[in-house]
């Protein structure tokens, strides 16, 4: 990815030549995933360290918020399941509502695909966990092995290069993304308890809101920042669980510009004259006419682009490393590897993910709703379907909704080892069958 222009029309400062390495490393695709993956690492580290118990019962420690009656107070492990994740999954709603806009879901013939390998990948892995817990004690955690990371599966992919084909990657990050949505039907409909009626309402009241401000053309971030953590809180204190407003939201966001840029350049060319001679140095009330350059420039790409663009980077590189932080630390024992919900688990992670997808996607192909892409073949599918057993954040965010946060170790052990085995042989099945070098024609755009 390139660097904007702009920043060569701006003199080079010290502070600069430390922080482009960080931001050329920060431009690469598989950083994120890198960044997860080494957070995982250290959790683990520290789990199984003298110092175990300090890391753990730091991450619950109590955070207090009062205002008037209204008290929260909760553990800091809960802070971040509940509230820095609800920005993660705004992330995934505003995904999720671009690729149905304009991506490879736009379209049902396109879509087609992806939708029933994502299928295939949810139902195949909930079913062999079932057929293992089926009444018994972990039978709660059925959604667990459902869900796909597309961070570690673009990092794997990323490890390939040239090799894996610009179709497959399309491909498995569509899966993902239908993938998500599955997952959050199954944190809201499987893991909702009990119901308040009466935050419920508020929670819909304040979402009634938001959607009053985009009627009438709120362009200001602010008032929907405050209407949104209400409604966080009322989700949160109706029993459904608090980050599902994020996707709300997300899917809520315009995906449509207000000011087309052809209007936005026949005004910078109005303003060019400012610029030139010494106009713009004597003139009086600069400030007010950057700040109207910002605002109409900011206009000029969509509400979804615009928080997509700004939020993915806290997302991949603060909310999801501290997550694993949090949510990685487990007690590597023998014994947890042959427990029974651990296997089930592993099971759908590693088994029930790629054959759930591959037998999906043979029925729509056999039936002719779809096709493969160019440059896929079925093995190539098979191998590519195994990196989506990797389902690291999803996965360990409904295991702690299933099993709490004093829940045994068991289920994250199944996912940490799982999706470790689904990377191994996902890299290894596709460096077997993809070829030796892809074709130029099917390389993904330098700037994609």
């Amino acid at each position: 990815m390139k660097h904007p222009e702009s920043q060569t029309l701006l003199p080079v400062q010290p502070i600069d030549r430390w922080l482009r390495p960080l931001a050329r490393f920060l431009h690469i695709e598989a950083t994120s995933g890198i960044l997860l993956m080494f957070c995982a690492a250290i959790a683990l580290i520290a789990a199984n360290s003298p110092w175990s118990a300090s890391y753990l019962s730091f991450w619950q420690t109590n955070v207090t918020l009062g205002f008037g009656e209204f008290v929260f107070s909760h553990s800091l492990h809960h802070v971040i399941n509940d509230g820095l994740m609800a920005i993660f999954f705004f992330v995934i709603g505003l995904e999720v509502k671009r690729e149905l806009a304009h991506g490879s879901l736009s379209n049902f013939k396109q879509a087609s695909l992806p939708i029933a390998a994502a299928i295939g990948g949810m139902i195949v892995p909930a079913g062999l966990y079932l057929s293992i817990q089926y009444g018994e004690p972990g039978m709660r955690g059925w959604g667990i092995p459902m869900a796909t990371d597309i961070a570690f599966v673009v990092g794997c992919l990323a490890v390939l290069g040239s090799r894996v084909p610009h179709s497959l990657r399309i491909l498995l990050l569509s899966l993902a993304i239908v993938d998500d949505i599955g997952a959050i039907l199954v944190i809201a409909i499987g893991y909702t308890d009990s119901l308040d009626g009466r935050y419920l309402a508020l929670a819909a009241c304040a979402i009634a809101v938001v959607h009053l401000f985009s009627r009438i053309g709120v362009r200001r971030f602010l008032p929907y920042i405050a209407v949104g953590a209400v409604a966080w809180v009322a989700l949160h204190e109706s029993g459904i669980h608090a980050t599902l407003i994020g996707v709300i939201l997300g899917l809520m966001t315009p995906a449509k510009s207000t000011l087309v840029p052809e209007r936005f350049g026949d005004y910078l060319l109005e303003k060019q004259g400012e610029f030139q001679d010494q106009r713009w140095t004597t003139r009086s009330h600069r400030a007010e006419v950057i700040k109207e350059v910002q605002r109409l420039s900011r206009e000029t790409v969509s509400p979804l682009e615009y928080l997509e663009v700004t939020l993915h980077p806290w997302t991949a590189y603060v909310i999801m490393p501290v997550f694993a932080l949090a949510n990685a630390g487990v007690l590597i024992e023998p014994a947890n590897l042959i427990d029974s919900v651990a296997v089930a688990v592993m099971l759908g992670l590693v088994v029930g993910k790629p054959l759930g997808i591959v037998l999906f996607s043979w029925l729509v192909v056999r039936a002719g709703v779809a096709q493969l892409p160019a440059r896929i073949s079925w093995p190539v599918l098979f191998s590519g379907s195994c990196l989506a057993g990797i389902g690291f954040t999803m996965a360990l965010f409904i295991e702690g909704l299933a099993f709490g946060a004093d829940g045994p170790d068991t289920a994250k052990t199944g996912v940490l080892v799982g999706s470790a085995v689904s990377a191994v042989a996902g890299i290894s099945l596709l460096l077997w069958t993809l070829p030796k070098q892809t074709p130029e024609t099917d390389a993904a755009p330098p700037d994609a």
